[in-house]
């Protein structure tokens, strides 16, 4: 009896030991990155996994990070760079955040003060205080010469690889949307893809690999990086999201779903409420894409019991007020359309636009042209003050919203041609537009309307001319589909 005693009391911590590993969570995964400094050897590991954070957009997580290194290390300027980066959101709205500036200038002043070791830390403190030090320079310009520095930079470096990643980003970030030949992402893409090769582990790579694929032309080109990607940093719930910015491209419904279901519930876990919100976006998306619309409308429902909604932010505030109109206007419920509630005054001129034209379009195509008219107006006055602010992308897009509900009004007013002149001219500059990274595309494209517009007035071979070109633009859109294929039965039984 007793040697049994003895025998337990020798197995039980073994056996605690054991359930004490077992609950441990699974092992942090960013990726590898290798970026040398002069600060202190002591501080490069937690350093280079700061860098990785950064280079998925973990920018609160990196920020703590980078702060960590620079209290361990005094010394360390390029740490004190590395905190301002974390508040250059390159590829988002805002791409300075206005609680960040402040505190990105002292970061970089602080930088200066240190007078890193290297011409090249000194090289990229110097490249982001063009971004931060003068605010009275209109952003675009800053943005490019920041390009123009990095380009300086790479080309001093042509064996560093985060000074070539980093490049790599400011090209992406500097791309027109109205360059249809993607020149700089292509630019971008042709840098990264021997890095890719050789540094298949490094999370940057990949990721903005995908950014600079996310187009129709070159979406092909990075589906590789985007199923890498998620596999080499899966602790960043912005990697289990990326990939799907290429298959929403392809229409691959099915992997955009999965990849946006892992994204959510990560973001969730680490209480990351923006990219929870742009993974639901993405996810509805996919979801009416692909018919599972029970599923679209479970993801919509939870949206009402999160609280603490941001809808001054923009990633937070386009998410949670474009998905249930995703939703509605796939289906085509006019009526509950008309009825969008308006965002609190809080939102953002181009997030209180989505929901303006929701009501409008539902009014238009419910032959309410009068109250469509209104709404019309609406847009017209936030078009404005998005021209005024100098925000020309989305005062753009308003343009295209507002022409879209005057075509339908028109169509309700019986002036047919006018309809069809007025959305062709939506479609063709909305074709001539790339989307941003925060959205998956439009809710209704225009070209995929204008074949409506045709299949409503009789015209089949138009509506399958119309319907035919809007899946080229957005392979496997469902509304395209549905159109091409009744605009076909249609023409046979003409």
């Amino acid at each position: 009896m007793m040697q049994r005693i003895i025998f337990l009391a020798f197995l039980l911590p073994a056996l605690l030991a054991a359930q004490k590993n077992h609950d441990h969570p699974a092992p942090e995964k960013l990726g590898t990155v290798s970026f040398l400094t002069s600060c202190q050897p002591g501080v490069q590991r937690e350093f280079d996994r700061a860098v990785a954070l950064l280079h998925s957009f973990a920018y609160r997580s990196a920020e703590k990070a980078f702060h960590s290194v620079a209290e361990q290390d005094p010394h360390c300027a390029i740490a004190h760079w590395d905190v301002a980066m974390t508040h250059f959101h390159q590829l988002w709205e805002p791409h300075l955040p206005s609680e960040g500036v402040l505190a990105a200038q002292g970061e970089l002043r602080q930088a200066e003060i240190l007078n890193a070791a290297t011409e090249r830390e000194r090289g990229l403190i110097h490249a982001t205080s063009l971004i931060f030090n003068d605010p009275t320079i209109p952003y675009s310009a800053r943005a490019s010469n920041y390009e123009f520095a990095m380009h300086d930079l790479a080309a001093a470096n042509p064996t560093d690889v985060e000074v070539q990643v980093f490049y790599a980003l400011a090209l992406i970030s500097n791309a027109s949307p109205t360059d249809r030949t993607h020149l700089k992402q292509k630019q971008a893409a042709t840098l990264l893809e021997p890095l890719y090769r050789e540094f298949p582990n490094h999370p940057g790579i990949p990721h903005y690999l995908i950014h600079a694929c996310d187009s129709q032309e070159l979406a092909s080109r990075g589906l590789a990086a985007a199923r890498a990607y998620s596999r080499i940093a899966p602790s960043a719930p912005h990697a289990l999201h990326m990939h799907s910015h290429i298959f929403t491209r392809l229409g691959m419904w099915d992997d955009s779903i999965s990849s946006n279901l892992a994204a959510r519930t990560a973001a969730h876990q680490q209480g990351d409420l923006g990219e929870e919100l742009h993974a639901m976006d993405y996810l509805i998306y996919a979801y009416l894409q692909s018919g599972r619309d029970e599923e679209a409308a479970q993801v919509i429902q939870s949206l009402s019991s999160m609280r603490n909604l941001d809808l001054g932010d923009f990633k937070s505030g386009y998410a949670a007020t474009v998905m249930p109109i995703r939703y509605i206007a796939e289906w085509h419920q006019w009526s509950k359309a008309e009825k969008t509630s308006l965002p609190p005054a809080s939102a953002l001129p181009q997030v209180f636009a989505i929901a303006v034209w929701a009501r409008g379009l539902g009014f238009a195509r419910n032959g309410n042209p009068k109250e469509a008219r209104k709404e019309a107006e609406a847009l017209r006055v936030i078009e404005d003050k998005l021209r005024t602010s100098g925000v020309a992308y989305w005062a753009t897009q308003v343009d295209i919203m507002t022409r879209e509900v005057l075509a339908w009004s028109a169509q309700a007013e019986g002036r047919s041609d006018g309809a069809v002149a007025v959305l062709r001219s939506a479609a063709d500059d909305e074709d001539g537009i790339e989307k941003l990274p925060v959205t998956p595309g439009p809710i209704i494209p225009a070209r995929e309307q204008l074949g409506e517009l045709f299949l409503e007035q009789g015209i089949f071979a138009s509506a399958s001319k119309e319907f035919e070109t809007a899946l080229v633009n957005a392979p496997g859109r469902r509304g395209a589909l549905q159109g091409a294929a009744r605009a076909t039965r249609a023409a046979v039984q003409k």
